[in-house]
């Protein structure tokens, strides 16, 4: 069961093309009449006041020369307008002045939404959390970012992308962020390819901020990992630039933490590797994919690593300074990720092609389908190399216990539903025919030729029986010579393979149907049974919590030419374990009533109804 704790912490939010001219309406409902601008863009209608200065990564000194101008100005409201750079002064003014501020992003740095500022001083960049930091309204007009220059829309939407990841991976993740994230990675995905081929695109922008919020709501709400640590060191500590180091780190701490998250990531972004695809996202789109390009000295690896290891944030993979310098070196050099999912997706295309020359190309296609799951599932479930080695010996130990009376192959394809799931698809498709059922472990072929009338019990004790059974097409005409198998259990839930003390086979035969389609037989009343859970099999059961009964029940398997074979079973309505059959055997259709006479013999009467054969079955 999942447990987790949700609390939701976000801003007004106006979205829309055009949405700047709700800004005078919103400083009102503000409270503000006196607001300050900060921005490079300039003034807006609405805006006297204006300071200029915004530096990246929020500098304390900056800040500092902001205050000053809120003070000579009186400003009662502030309005930051531009990238993560304005809004990250603004919270800084926030905090040092519990003014309200109205964001107004251009770019897709997703900060707006978070109740987190981030700021350097002495070079050492430090981040804190506070819900008062959070603006009260953020407008996002889609024209704005229209001007936004391809590159620069290019690492700012996978800064964005960067939130939206270590959001899916971060201790706090939940139901809710995890669909926020998942949808904010597609969406800027699809996004920016189009938007680095038209930038005036205006729904392709639309779709990238529509992803920058859904990205900002998710860095507000749970915490971040190494992604996000590495990123304030080589920016706050060297200068590097915020949104173009995103984009160089992103791909190699996916890496990093894989396989953590990776498969939904690479849902998400439709490819098979999550970190390789970002990384030939950023390299196809002309962003940055090296250190060395955005100037970071070779010899600050090292520095960095440890710088990021002191105080790491929470991380799916353990933080150590010699990963860490791994990891920034292959960003240094701008190598392309290489990881476990990526050697995989190579070696599952391999053995695939394998497949190709076979001449039976349903065979190809259905080994190829095979080998692709199972290394998924591999994949998906980090599986260990003793894990596999378990199920090795699982899957031999079944093969061994294997005879001629004994299926624990059937028993296990049962037991996991396998068998009903080849059996709905098959043989259930027609709702004239009787539904049917799987074969089990104990046909045995062959039974003795038993006439009507005859007593399949031959003496066991149990509640007597009478069955009379029809067969029929599907029209109601009677099939007359219909072959039809027998089989079922003793009262104490035993089948004659499994009793090495009886001579020869009891409870099973084989009889055939009358020119009116008719024959009925004596025998005792089926008894619920548990499968054989002496093996594999069965330890697998209690290993899961699972009982071995099966609900009770007659086998039939009825064959006649021109019609499809029908192999069923007619379950005793009222009986035990009919809603938790240990193979997923019965179906409402199957479950019949057997009333009792007054002398205490049950009766059952049922009517087959056969399909007709088709070439191909």
């Amino acid at each position: 069961m999942e447990s987790f704790e949700y609390t939701a912490h976000h801003p007004r939010v106006v979205f829309g093309a055009g949405t700047l001219s709700r800004l005078p309406a919103e400083i009102a409902r503000a409270g503000g009449s006196r607001p300050l601008l900060l921005s490079r863009r300039g003034p807006v209608a609405g805006v006297d006041a204006v300071f200029d200065g915004v530096a990246m990564h929020t500098p304390v000194e900056v800040t500092e020369r902001a205050l000053e101008v809120v003070r000579e100005r009186g400003a009662d409201c502030l309005v930051a307008l531009g990238g993560g750079s304005s809004t990250g002064l603004g919270k800084a003014l926030v905090a040092r002045t519990g003014l309200p501020l109205i964001a107004v992003p251009t770019t897709y740095a997703g900060s707006e939404m978070t109740p987190i500022l981030g700021e350097t001083d002495g070079g050492v960049k430090t981040t804190r959390r506070d819900p008062a930091l959070l603006p009260a309204t953020v407008i996002y007009d889609v024209e704005l970012t229209r001007t936004l220059p391809a590159g620069l829309s290019v690492t700012s939407g996978l800064n964005a992308m960067a939130h939206a990841v270590e959001a899916l991976y971060s201790p706090q993740a939940n139901p809710a962020i995890d669909s926020f994230a998942l949808d904010a990675i597609g969406r800027l995905a699809r996004a920016l390819p189009r938007i680095a081929d038209r930038p005036d695109d205006l729904d392709a922008r639309a779709d990238a901020l529509t992803g920058a919020w859904l990205a900002g709501i998710c860095l507000g709400t749970v915490g971040m990992g190494l992604h996000h640590k590495l990123c304030h060191v080589l920016g706050g500590s060297f200068g590097l630039p915020h949104s173009e180091t995103h984009a160089v780190v992103l791909p190699h701490v996916m890496a990093y933490n894989a396989p953590t998250a990776m498969a939904r990531i690479a849902a998400a972004l439709g490819v098979s590797d999550a970190p390789a695809g970002v990384f030939d996202l950023a390299a196809r789109l002309g962003a940055p994919t090296s250190l060395a390009e955005l100037g970071l000295p070779e010899t600050a690896l090292r520095t960095a690593a440890v710088a990021a290891t002191e105080t790491p944030y929470p991380n799916p993979r353990a933080v150590t300074a010699d990963g860490v310098e791994r990891l920034l070196s292959d960003a240094w050099h701008g190598h392309r990720p290489a990881t476990a999912a990526g050697d995989l997706s190579r070696l599952t295309a391999q053995v695939v092609a394998s497949f190709a020359g076979a001449p039976d190309q349903r065979l190809a296609a259905l080994l190829g389908d095979l080998v692709t799951r199972l290394h998924g599932f591999v994949a998906d479930n980090d599986l260990t190399e003793a894990e596999w080695t378990a199920a090795i010996g699982f899957l031999t130990e079944t093969g061994q216990l294997c005879s001629p009376t004994r299926q624990e192959f059937v028993l296990l394809s049962d037991t996991l539903g396998i068998s009903s799931a080849v059996d709905l698809l098959s043989n259930s498709r027609s709702p004239d025919t009787t539904p049917s059922a799987v074969l089990g472990p104990f046909y045995v072929e062959g039974p003795p030729v038993k006439e009507h009338g005859a007593d399949l019990a031959e003496g066991l004790p149990g509640t007597p029986l009478r069955a009379d059974v029809r067969v029929t097409d599907v029209d109601g005409r009677p099939v007359a010579g219909a072959t039809v198998d027998v089989w079922q259990s003793n009262q104490d839930g035993y089948y004659d393979v499994q009793l090495p003390d009886l001579e020869g086979p009891v409870l099973r035969a084989r009889l055939r149907t009358d020119g009116d389609g008719r024959l009925w037989f004596r025998s005792i009343l089926p008894s619920e049974y548990p499968i054989p859970d002496d093996g594999p099999v069965g330890r697998m059961l209690r290993a899961t919590g699972r009982h071995p009964y099966r609900a009770p029940h007659l086998h039939f398997m009825i064959s006649a030419p021109g019609h499809r074979r029908l192999v069923t079973q007619l379950f005793v309505a009222g009986g035990p374990y009919l809603d938790s059959d240990a193979v997923f055997g019965v179906k409402d259709d199957l479950i019949i009533d057997f009333p009792s006479d007054e002398d205490g013999t049950r009766r059952v009467a049922f009517t087959f109804r056969l399909g007709p054969d088709s070439a191909g079955d």
